[in-house]
């Protein structure tokens, strides 16, 4: 049997297909390929880089979804089917809402795959695969490293990606994560997270937990065990690391670049609505928190969730002035998303301040980095502009130099070439990737 793993795009410019020069190792299908039977044919395609040869010979094909990707992910997946190709399709965005994809798939497959995953093949080599596996979520990769072979020659970004923890034991309203894992955080036993690492030639590792710090006292063994590495690494981390200056002496000596963290607000009042938990206990500006990530070398990815009910126009350039104030090696201006199975979502829908029928992912009409409902203080075009023109001014070539000059930049030369060569790359993308559809097709795909 030949089982072809397919990470689709997001979306088209114009006539063709976006390519993101950024792209990632997608280290999920890694791990479904190390579970996989060795008398299985693997084969890996990715629809950001790649034409789909749909005409070749394949017995299944298993497909990722993200909420961003769903429309372009049905496309590819009916195609496939119209060829009598039987597909599978998983992923957060499926288990949220699995009577969407249903229409679209053979099987889905619900929660963390790595339990049931062996199953699943078994079944399609029998053909007989289930409408519906579900699987819970839990540990990640238990006993067993990534499949990275299949990656090659893909011009995938010169890292290597691996995972500590998936969850978080926060619960903001927005965050399609909490729900997903139900406030819950699992772990993979230190050792295992390091011989992974070990065996990799780079010295540049993307730790894709979401909240890598949910449990302090797991992080603080994780960084004694890496200290040795010599390697540099990120993740993603909440803000109340700060209050552990332990932890974060240890993620200076383990080689910590720093992490994207959610600051999300700047405002007090957003915080408590969107249930912000660790950002509001002793609040003040984030002054303090900010002096702490710069006294410990952190390269900080701040990130910012901006249409919330306390939010104006005069809101977002508080927010840019700060991100430029601090010189934040990276800053992200988002539109607050409404993802299906938020609370966020279902209160919008209860206010009926949703646009595009509800599914922005699928609307024909919706374009990338465009507001999706009604905001308090704003109209979806001023949200929409606002965050626009706050990630071009921060990323502008100015912007940029001037946070280059930054003396914490500068104490060390590998950290300021990491900063120059991915603030090259994410200015390109904030201009490439605004206003994109969604899918190659100009008809909805409901």
């Amino acid at each position: 049997m030949k089982l072809a793993f397919i990470k689709p795009n997001i979306g088209r410019m114009e006539h063709s297909l976006y390519v993101d020069e950024g792209r990632m190792e997608p280290l999920q299908i890694g791990v479904l390929a190390a579970l996989t039977p060795p008398h299985v044919e693997v084969v890996l395609y990715d629809d950001r880089m790649e034409e789909i040869p749909y005409d070749d010979p394949v017995d299944v094909v298993a497909i990722t979804v993200e909420t961003y990707t769903a429309r372009r992910a049905y496309e590819i997946a009916d195609a496939f089917r119209e060829r009598g190709i039987p597909v599978i399709l998983g992923g957060i965005h499926v288990t949220l809402l699995p009577d969407e994809p249903r229409h679209h798939a053979d099987s889905i497959l619900m929660g963390d795959a790595e339990s049931i995953w062996s199953t699943v093949v078994k079944d399609a080599e029998k053909g007989c695969l289930k409408p519906v596996y579900r699987a819970s979520p839990g540990m990640p990769q238990p006993g067993f490293k990534a499949r990275r072979d299949i990656f090659e020659g893909k011009g995938y970004l010169p890292m290597t990606l691996t995972q500590f923890s998936r969850g978080c034991r926060f619960a903001c309203n927005f965050c399609a994560v909490s729900q997903y894992f139900d406030r819950r955080h699992y772990y993979r036993p230190v050792r295992e997270v390091i011989e992974e690492i070990e065996t990799q030639e780079r010295k540049l590792v993307f730790i894709v937990d979401d909240n890598i710090a949910g449990d302090r006292e797991a992080l603080k063994e994780l960084c004694r065990e890496m200290i040795p590495l010599g390697i540099n690494w990120f993740s993603q981390a909440s803000l109340d690391i700060t209050r552990d200056l332990e932890l974060m002496r240890l993620m200076e000596r383990s080689g910590c670049l720093g992490h994207v963290i959610g600051f999300e607000s700047l405002k007090t009042e957003n915080l408590k609505w969107m249930n912000k938990s660790p950002n509001i206990g002793g609040f003040d500006h984030y002054k303090t928190q900010v002096k702490i990530l710069r006294e410990h070398g952190q390269h900080t990815w701040a990130a910012f969730t901006i249409g919330h009910d306390h939010d104006t126009k005069d809101s977002v350039s508080e927010i840019l002035e700060f991100a430029l104030e601090n010189k934040f090696a990276f800053s992200a201006f988002n539109i607050l998303m409404p993802y299906p199975g938020t609370p966020l979502y279902r209160q919008l829908e209860s206010e009926k301040r949703l646009l595009y029928d509800g599914k922005w992912w699928l609307h024909p009409e919706y374009r990338f980095n465009n507001a999706a409902f009604i905001p308090g203080n704003m109209t979806p075009d001023e949200l929409t502009a606002a965050c626009h023109s706050a990630r071009r001014q921060f990323n502008s070539l100015g912007g940029i130099l001037r946070r280059a000059a930054d003396p914490y930049k500068l104490k060390s030369i590998s950290k300021l070439v990491y900063y120059l060569t991915y603030a090259r790359l994410f200015r390109k993308e904030v201009y490439k990737k605004h206003g994109m559809q969604f899918g190659l097709k100009n008809a909805s795909s409901t």
